[in-house]
C-alpha cells in the first residue's frame, strides 16, 4: 500500500508529535540519557510555544503511561470548575450556555501540575533540563508555522480592541506572524526562568525543585497573576465582558492524580482509555459495538463503523460525566452492546438515540432537541481550530507519543490555554483555558456544571496491550473527532498486514478517514448536525456513492483532510520499535533510531 513515509523502525527510541520541533525536542532528550517520561515533558512544553494555537501552558493533559514491565496507568491533568463556577451564577447573568472564550470558561488550570508528577514519579532529568528547550524557543523565536498565523488573523480585531495584552505577543508588528517569521515570547521564557530560579533556591535536591515548582504554579507568583487576571472582566462569545470565578484558593487545592484506566479486550488487543470524565470509552463502545465479521475498507465497513460512532456519541451525552452514576462494566458489556447493535441498520439514522443501561433512562440537555439545536452548515474542524473572530473555536489540540530503549511508553494529549481562549496575562505571557465550555447549564446531567468537577473533556490518549505488555501508544488532535479518528487508525493496524515484521503505523495513519457530526458538539455552541458526514476524497466513489444512498449526508472533504495520528510502538518479543506521523497539514513528524 503506498505511503507518504516509511514506518520507523529502531531499537534506541522513538517519537510522534503534532509538531517536527516537539519530536526532535523529545529524541534530544532520549539522546541525552533521559526516558520517554522525560522525553515527553520536554516535548509537552516545546509544544506550547510552537502550537500556542492549540495548547498553552494554563490548559490541561491527560497523559496515559506504561512504565516498563508495569500495568498502565492514567494520569488526570484535567482541572476542575473552580467554587464559584456554579449554574446559578452563569444563569444569573443572562447565560444558557457556557462562553466559548473568557474568564468565565476557565476551568482550573492543570497541565503543569500534571506535566511535574510525571517528571518527578517516573523521569530522570532535572526541571530545568526539561524547561531548557521551551524557554529556548520562546526567548530566541521559532518559526511560525501556517495555521498560528492564520489564526491570529481570524482574531485581530478582537485582539486590538479588547484582548490588546494577546496583541503585544501577536500582533508585535501590528500584523498576525507570517509563515517561517520568528515568533518570541520573551513573558514565557521569563516565567519558566523565574520558576526555575525559585524551585532551586528551595533546595539542590531533583524531587524538592520539582515540588517546589508546583508550588509556585500553584500558590506563588504564577496563581496569583492567573487569578488576577481571571478577576478582571474580558470580552467573550457571548458579546459581553465578565470576569471568571478562578481564584488562588481554586489553584491551591488542585493536584494531578493518578488512575487505573478503562480497559476492553478485543480480538487479542487490550487497549486502555481514561474514563467517563474523557470521551475514552467512546473508543472501547465503538469495538464493543463491531460484529464478529467485518471486511476492512468495504462499504458495509465504513457504514457499521459511522452508525457505531453514533450509538456511543449518544450513550456518552446520556451518561459520560465526572462521578456519574452509569456503570462502565455495563456500558462494555456484551448484552449490552448486542442490544445497541440491533439499532444499526442498512440506512444511516439521523437520531440521538442514546441506550438505558441498568434500566435508567436518560436525560438530555434541551439543546439536543431537533427543534430547538442549532445546525452546522459548514463540516466541523479537521484537527486543527475552527476559529471564529470571537475566538470561538471547534476542534484543537496537539499530541506526542514517545517509546524508549527500556520499553517506557507514553502518550499525551495537550490542550486548552490556545492564544484565542483568553488574553494572554502579560506577566506571564500565556493565557487561561476555556474547558468549561463543555459543560452544560442545565442540573441534573452528568456534564453538568459544578464546582470540584471535571469537566467532560475530549482530550483521550490511547494504549494498546497485548499479552499484558503495552506495544502501541497513540493518539490524535481534533476535539469530538478524536475517538473516531483513533478507532480507524486502530483498525487499520489491527485489520490489516504487518510490514518489515512490524505493525504498519504509517499505512494506517495514511489511510482516509472520516467523522460523523450527529451529536451535540463538545465546543461553544455546542451545535450538532445529524447525518453528517465529512470524508476525504480518496475514500473513493464507490465508498462515497454507497454512504449517499443509504441516507448518510456526506461532505467529500479534501483528499488529505481527516485526522492528525501519532502513533509509536514496541514489540516485546524482539525490541524493536516503530513509529508513523500524520502528514495531513505537514507538520507532524516521527523521529528515532
Amino acid at each position: 500500500m503506498f505511503t507518504t513515509r516509511p514506518t520507523l523502525q529502531g531499537t534506541f527510541g522513538m517519537v510522534s508529535s503534532t509538531h517536527w520541533l516537539a519530536s526532535a525536542t523529545a529524541m534530544a532528550v532520549l539522546e541525552d540519557g533521559g526516558n520517554a517520561f522525560d522525553a515527553a515533558v520536554a516535548a509537552g512544553f516545546v509544544l506550547q510555544v510552537v502550537e500556542p494555537h492549540l495548547n498553552g501552558p494554563a490548559g490541561e493533559v491527560p497523559i496515559i503511561l506504561a512504565p516498563a514491565g508495569r500495568a498502565p496507568k492514567v494520569l488526570c491533568g484535567q482541572g476542575p470548575a473552580p467554587a464559584g463556577a456554579t449554574i446559578e451564577h452563569y444563569t444569573s447573568l443572562g447565560l444558557d450556555l457556557v462562553p466559548g472564550t473568557g474568564p468565565l470558561a476557565a476551568a482550573v488550570p492543570g497541565a503543569f501540575d500534571a506535566w511535574m508528577v510525571l517528571l518527578r514519579d517516573h523521569g530522570t532529568k532535572r526541571l530545568s533540563e526539561v524547561l531548557s528547550y521551551a524557554i529556548g524557543y520562546a526567548e530566541r523565536g521559532h518559526p511560525v508555522v501556517d495555521r498560528v498565523g492564520e489564526t491570529v488573523a481570524v482574531v485581530q480585531e478582537l485582539f486590538e480592541t479588547e484582548w490588546t495584552t494577546s496583541a503585544a505577543v501577536y500582533l508585535a508588528d501590528g500584523k498576525p506572524p507570517a509563515p517561517g517569521a520568528l515568533l518570541k515570547n520573551s513573558a514565557l521564557a521569563a516565567t519558566w526562568r523565574e520558576v526555575i530560579a525559585e524551585a532551586e533556591a528551595a533546595g539542590a535536591d531533583r524531587d524538592t525543585q520539582i515540588e517546589a515548582a508546583r508550588r509556585i504554579w500553584r500558590e506563588g507568583f504564577v496563581a496569583e497573576a492567573l487569578a488576577r487576571f481571571a478577576a478582571r472582566p474580558a470580552m467573550d462569545t457571548s458579546g459581553e465582558r465578565h470576569a471568571g470565578p478562578l481564584t488562588v484558593d481554586d489553584m491551591v487545592k488542585y493536584a494531578a492524580t493518578y488512575e487505573d484506566p478503562v480497559t476492553y479486550e478485543w480480538n487479542g488487543w487490550t487497549v486502555a482509555k481514561p474514563g467517563l470524565w474523557s470521551q475514552g470509552p467512546v473508543f472501547l463502545q465503538q469495538l464493543a459495538l463491531l460484529p464478529d465479521q467485518l471486511e476492512y475498507g468495504t462499504p458495509d465497513y465504513y457504514h457499521t463503523l459511522i452508525e457505531g460512532s453514533k450509538l456511543a456519541m449518544a450513550d456518552r451525552e446520556a451518561w459520560y460525566g465526572d462521578g456519574t452514576p452509569v456503570s462502565l462494566e455495563t456500558l462494555l458489556s456484551p448484552y449490552y452492546n448486542m442490544q445497541r447493535r440491533s439499532l444499526i441498520c442498512p440506512c444511516a439514522s439521523h437520531q440521538l438515540r442514546p441506550g438505558s443501561p441498568d434500566g435508567q433512562q436518560p436525560r438530555l440537555s434541551h439543546f439536543t432537541d431537533p427543534d430547538s439545536v442549532a445546525v452546522l452548515d459548514v463540516p466541523m474542524g479537521a484537527g486543527e481550530p475552527t476559529v471564529a473572530s470571537n475566538g470561538g473555536t471547534r476542534g484543537d489540540t496537539c499530541h506526542l507519543d514517545v517509546v524508549d530503549r527500556w520499553g517506557n511508553m507514553v502518550a499525551a494529549t495537550p490542550s486548552g490555554g490556545w492564544l484565542q481562549s483568553n488574553p494572554v496575562v502579560p506577566e506571564l505571557g500565556f493565557p487561561l483555558g476555556t474547558r468549561l465550555q463543555m459543560t452544560w447549564l442545565e442540573p441534573g446531567l452528568p456534564n453538568s456544571l459544578r464546582p470540584g468537577r471535571r469537566p467532560r473533556t475530549t482530550l483521550s490518549p490511547s494504549l494498546a496491550l497485548r499479552g499484558g505488555e503495552a506495544v502501541m501508544a497513540f493518539g490524535t488532535p481534533g476535539g469530538d473527532q478524536q475517538d473516531q479518528w483513533n478507532v480507524h487508525f486502530f483498525l487499520a493496524v489491527a485489520l490489516r498486514e504487518r510490514v518489515r515484521g512490524g505493525l504498519d503505523l504509517q499505512g494506517a495513519i495514511d489511510a482516509p478517514n472520516w467523522h460523523q457530526e450527529s451529536f451535540p458538539n463538545s465546543f461553544y455552541p455546542r451545535v450538532m448536525n445529524p447525518g453528517a458526514v465529512t470524508v476525504e476524497s480518496r475514500i473513493g466513489a464507490e465508498i462515497i456513492g454507497d454512504l449517499e444512498r443509504r441516507g448518510h449526508r456526506v461532505t467529500v472533504g479534501d483528499p488529505w483532510s481527516e485526522g492528525r495520528l501519532c502513533a509509536v510502538a514496541r514489540d516485546p518479543e524482539t525490541g524493536v520499535l516503530s513509529a508513523g506521523a500524520n502528514p495531513r497539514g505537514m507538520q507532524g513528524y516521527a523521529v528515532g533510531r
